[in-house]
């Protein structure tokens, strides 16, 4: 018997019916083993070194996997094609101490038949190049964060958190808030003349199109105030309209290149309203297989983590058979469309794209969720329609000479659709554009003379650059070069998680939390918050990746260099600058101690705590006013203490409502209620990765952890933000 382990166990059933008799396929489940959770686990005084131990959930996985592996005759590695799944193999590796040399690794980009029992006949060596790149990303990350996140504690509020990809997001959305913030809108006046042509066809008929203003005396014009439209205006009355020019072309339209995950995440937000949680969450299920009837659990899509356009040469040509069968040879391109992936990409795995072209769409409707089917059915379209000929158009501009003024007419018809008879790509909408190429313009021929029916025209005032949304802060990530594609979408969802930023509809604004985050970081440790700098280390792990740089130098240099963050992280713990709002004195005395009691500024908001503190740790709730909330007096119900006879009484601790002995201290039993307000909320998304939040345990060994558990080990003991308790 072989034995497969894979990381994921939604895609186990779907390997399995690929291999058969002989193979038995092992899900790890994400992660055995990774840095401690509760310590640094870094050993910077020895080069670096990562002290690595196996998680504490996993202790009963690696027990089953040491068992199954002894049993087995061979085992391979067949953990995600990616940086992270190469390291999970290596831990593998080491824990069951196979020989990472031999050819244990195996690689597909896709679950079909095809790709894994190809991948079973090419096995390989575990790639310690892709190891180090992540141990590197792995410590890297862990000292900015362990290092960083008391530093921002101290200096603004209890229980911050920063990181290397975090906090440059953030700044990319602070520094958009201020560029609103700053921005002095300018004015300025659109214009267009309202013309008619007689019909060519009919000599009754009277043809209407819009030409607007384009410029003076071959100079591009600008009207900036109601001076210089009066001036316009003066100049144009009652003159005659010139044709002087027409200009006529046919323009094509390429089809745009296919998904890859940003793209794919702008796409979805931007044409199906899905946030990057549920595009992340839909795209991870077509990728590990849904099931199909009668077909079983398949697979519909290919990895989906990647930031390539390459497309595998047989998937060229089974497309182009399909789209030559069922659209005609001229949508198919006598030459394979080719797209450039963007600078720096890693090129590791294909575009995303479907596995199968022949399963469409309406085909697997019936077998999928709604998120799933609209996420498809888009993968779907733009992977075929970037297999097609381009669109071609009638492309016709006119210009148009009154007392020197010259307008412009411009407008296109549809020649051949191409791509776009199967995707029509997302076109922003340019509210201040001046030409609208989809008119239909009449025939037009130099030294007619068009009639004059009116003049349009309207203040405006530019407007400053939009805030980001989800989809274009993704893209503006992946244009500077920070993280990649599998940390899109978890880095947005920490800084939203952990109160830096908060969703106005759509759009994303920094909290007054996140400016002082972003401040305080700027102000002590500029080049970890500089865009270059992040994307310029991203560069460095790839070089790590393909052999060019060892991994503890990278971080050395980073580290340890001169001006390097070790310094500037002494400068800024041993100065008294700081952003923390002081404690709030109030006329309260301690229930406990007797000392005053001040107001504090917590995660959570303002909390009234003991002056004496750490000596009580007395903690009130406030209301709105500053007052301590009032403690109702325990409700007396029909329930009696099974071990002393007395009477429960109905309270409320920190973890929600119980019952409790009336005779306490003396009997200390406790009963724990359901809180049925909790279960009626949704917990709010993992501020890691994205993925739902669980409760886990009650009383004082209840905590909030991440469904994902243990790929993310995300875990808090406070109840998250936005549940009401």
């Amino acid at each position: 018997m072989n034995l497969i382990i894979i990381e994921g166990a939604g895609k186990k059933e779907t390997i399995e019916k690929y291999l058969g008799s002989g193979y038995k396929v092992f899900a790890t489940k994400g992660h055995i083993r990774d840095l401690p959770i509760k310590r640094f686990g870094v050993n910077i005084k020895k080069n670096f070194e990562p002290k690595y131990e196996i998680l504490q959930d996993k202790q009963d996985i690696v027990d089953k996997l040491l068992k199954e592996a002894k049993a087995a005759e061979k085992v391979l590695l067949a953990t995600d094609p990616d940086r992270e799944g190469e390291a999970i193999s290596w831990h593998l590796a080491n824990i069951l101490k196979l020989d990472q040399k031999a050819p244990v690794r195996v690689v597909f980009n896709e679950i079909s038949k095809k790709a894994v029992q190809s991948a079973l006949l090419a096995p390989r060596p575990v790639d310690g190049s892709l190891v180090d790149a992540q141990q590197a990303r792995r410590v890297l990350d862990r000292i900015v964060g362990y290092k960083l996140s008391p530093m921002l504690s101290r200096k603004i509020q209890n229980n911050l958190s920063a990181g290397r990809v975090q906090s440059v997001t953030l700044r990319l959305v602070v520094d958009r808030e201020r560029e609103i913030m700053d921005f002095k809108p300018e004015e300025y006046w659109t214009f267009f003349s309202i013309l008619q042509v007689q019909d060519t066809k009919q000599a009754d008929v009277m043809l209407k199109f819009k030409a607007s203003l384009h410029s003076y005396q071959g100079k591009k014009i600008k009207i900036a105030n109601k001076d210089e439209l009066e001036q316009v205006l003066s100049a144009i009355d009652s003159k005659q309209y010139l044709v002087t020019n027409v200009k006529k072309s046919v323009t094509t339209q390429r089809p745009p290149a296919p998904f890859v995950t940003s793209t794919m995440q702008q796409d979805a937000l931007n044409k199906l309203s899905m946030s990057l949680k549920q595009t992340s969450l839909a795209a991870q299920s077509l990728y590990e297989g849904v099931e199909l009837g009668d077909k079983g659990k398949v697979a519909l899509v290919t990895y989906i983590r990647t930031d390539s356009t390459r497309v595998a040469a047989d998937a060229q040509a089974e497309t182009k058979d399909y789209v030559i069968k069922n659209y005609g040879e001229q949508y198919a391109p006598q030459k394979f469309n080719f797209y450039a992936s963007k600078k720096g990409a890693q090129d590791a795995h294909e575009c995303i794209r479907p596995i199968d072209i022949t399963l469409t769409p309406d085909s697997v409707k019936a077998h999928l969720s709604q998120p799933n089917y609209k996420l498809y059915k888009l993968i779907y379209e733009r992977f075929l329609a970037s297999q097609m000929t381009p669109a071609q158009y009638n492309s016709v501009s006119v210009d148009i000479d009154c007392s020197g003024y010259n307008f412009r007419a411009t407008g296109r018809t549809l020649l051949f659709d191409g791509f776009t008879a199967v995707y029509s790509a997302y076109a922003e909408k340019k509210e201040d554009s001046d030409d609208d190429q989809s008119t239909m313009l009449p025939e037009l021929k130099e030294g007619d003379r068009p009639l004059w029916i009116e003049y349009k025209y309207e203040q405006k005032f530019t407007k400053p650059p939009a805030r980001y949304n989800e989809a274009s802060l993704v893209k503006k990530m992946e244009e500077s070069g920070i993280g990649r594609p599998a940390t899109y979408s978890p880095t947005v969802a920490t800084i939203i998680a952990r109160k830096y930023v908060e969703k106005d509809g759509k759009v994303l604004m920094p909290t007054e939390l996140g400016f002082k985050c972003t401040d305080m970081l700027i102000k002590y440790f500029p080049e970890v918050m500089d865009l270059e700098f992040t994307a310029f280390m991203e560069q460095s792990l790839d070089d790590i990746e393909d052999g060019g740089k060892q991994w503890q130098s990278v971080i050395d240099e980073f580290y340890n260099g001169e001006g390097g963050f070790a310094k500037k992280l002494d400068e800024a713990m041993g100065d008294g600058f700081s952003l923390k709002e002081p404690d709030e004195q109030t006329d309260f005395a301690c229930e406990m101690c007797g000392s005053m009691m001040v107001i504090k500024h917590g995660r959570f908001g303002k909390f009234l705590s003991c002056s004496a503190y750490p000596n009580c740790k007395h903690a009130m709730q406030i209301d709105q006013d500053g007052n301590p909330k009032a403690k109702e007096p325990p409700k007396v119900t029909d329930t009696m203490c099974e071990k002393c006879g007395a009477a429960m009484l109905e309270r409320e601790g920190r973890y929600g409502s119980f019952l409790g002995c009336s005779n306490y201290p003396k009997c200390k039993n406790i009963i724990k209620l359901k809180d049925e307000s909790q279960e009626q909320v949704d917990l709010p998304p993992c501020p890691d990765c994205g993925k739902p939040l669980r409760k886990v345990g009650f009383g004082r060994r209840q905590f909030y952890g991440c469904t994902d558990y243990p790929n993310c080990k995300f875990t808090s003991k406070e109840i998250p933000t936005n549940l009401n308790a």
